[in-house]
């Protein structure tokens, strides 16, 4: 399953979502909770890149800081963890209403187990308070206004982006995400 050599690119909570180049995985194989099941899917291997869409809000903010931790130390020096999830300053009512805690409609509504809602600053000091370096790549500031900083799609797509999502056109926003990459400068603090 892991390649013996080349670079070790892993999709964590991959569900259908497939990427060329990258790992698909779920929850069985590398729990964001569970240290023992990276151990037993890692050993002595550490990755290039992790790449993580919407599930951080699925964690209580407790569980994203000790998840933080646990990525930091499968990850090389240089290393990067791309995480993209929901953006709490995005301002659509629709939207927020689909990525609230607790979510709307039933129980099997992808949003009913939603934790947290994140904005970038929140985000970003999960990340750092576990070591990493935090680069914003797509995000709302507080008033709203949307910021897009050039990345490579190729180094790690995110779908609910501004240039993948098929919502997003012609100029029109109609989804985005809260996207940052997380960098393994040191070790662990």
């Amino acid at each position: 399953m892991i390649p013996a050599s080349g670079p070790l690119r892993v999709l964590i909570g991959a569900g259908d979502q497939r990427w060329d180049g990258w790992i698909p995985t779920g929850r069985e194989e590398l729990d964001l909770l569970d240290p023992t099941t990276w151990a037993a899917w890692f050993g002595e291997r550490r990755a290039d890149a992790l790449l993580c869409e919407h599930v951080w809000e699925h964690l209580t903010e407790e569980e994203g800081r000790a998840a933080a931790r646990l990525c930091f130390g499968y990850l090389k020096p240089g290393g990067f963890l791309r995480v993209a999830v929901p953006d709490a300053n995005f301002p659509a009512p629709e939207y927020q209403n689909a990525v609230q805690v607790g979510g709307p409609g039933p129980a099997d509504h992808p949003a009913a187990d939603h934790q947290v809602v994140y904005d970038h600053r929140r985000l970003s000091a999960v990340f750092r308070e576990a070591g990493f370096g935090v680069r914003l790549l797509e995000y709302c500031d507080d008033s709203g206004q949307f910021h897009a900083h050039d990345w490579d799609v190729e180094t790690g797509p995110i779908y609910r982006s501004r240039r993948l999502d098929h919502r997003n056109r012609e100029g029109h926003l109609g989804f985005v995400s809260l996207i940052l990459d997380a960098v393994r400068l040191s070790p662990a603090p």
